[in-house]
């Protein structure tokens, strides 16, 4: 499996937050429109997205395959006066007996053979008229400095989000040119695709 829990204890074992502490721009920006409810949160490495919906008064239900990056999670909440449940589960094994209000996945890429399978059990998570807030790298950033995964088929196309996500209904579905400013592993200009769906 492409980067396992190793890696990413590596990764996160560094001092600082490698991602940075602020939440993920468009995540921010979507998150504000909703009205607070329980939200999943897959693949939350250093928890600054579920930090930011936690102040905003959301149940923050979080996980990730890596130890390291929940520590920090927690200490970021703590450090925040927050709230949130963090677990380490792989996606595939992840279970919850709740009903979500809406799932953030900000650069959640998935192995490329279990991506479309993690997708799909995901969203049985999420309750009707739920609402999905997406941005990962577009098969574009292939090559780029700025971040994302060196395998080409762990990027995303327009027409692999509509068929990896068959349940939404895409309010706003785009790909674009954003300038990333997120720690030292998210930096410069970066192909991105980003959408938020309604179940």
């Amino acid at each position: 499996m492409e980067y396992p829990a190793d890696f990413w204890n590596e990764r996160y074992g560094e001092e600082e937050y490698v991602y940075g502490i602020q939440p993920n721009e468009f995540f921010k920006e979507q998150i504000n429109k909703l009205k607070p409810g329980k939200i999943l949160l897959p693949a939350e490495g250093e928890g600054r997205n579920a930090i930011y919906a936690a102040s905003l008064g959301w149940d923050v239900v979080a996980f990730d395959i890596s130890e390291k990056g929940r520590e920090k999670a927690l200490g970021l909440a703590a450090d925040k006066q927050v709230k949130i449940y963090y677990s380490i589960s792989d996606v595939l094994e992840f279970h919850s007996d709740s009903q979500f209000d809406a799932m953030g996945l900000c650069y959640a890429h998935f192995p490329a053979e279990i991506r479309k399978q993690a997708h799909l059990h995901l969203m049985q998570f999420l309750k009707p008229d739920g609402i999905v807030i997406f941005e990962a790298f577009a098969k574009a950033q292939m090559g780029k400095a700025s971040g994302g995964p060196k395998n080409k088929e762990m990027l995303f196309s327009i027409e692999e989000v509509k068929t990896e996500f068959p349940d939404l209904d895409f309010k706003l579905l785009k790909e674009k040119t954003i300038e990333l400013s997120e720690g030292n592993y998210h930096k410069g200009k970066a192909e991105v695709i980003q959408f938020m769906g309604v179940k």
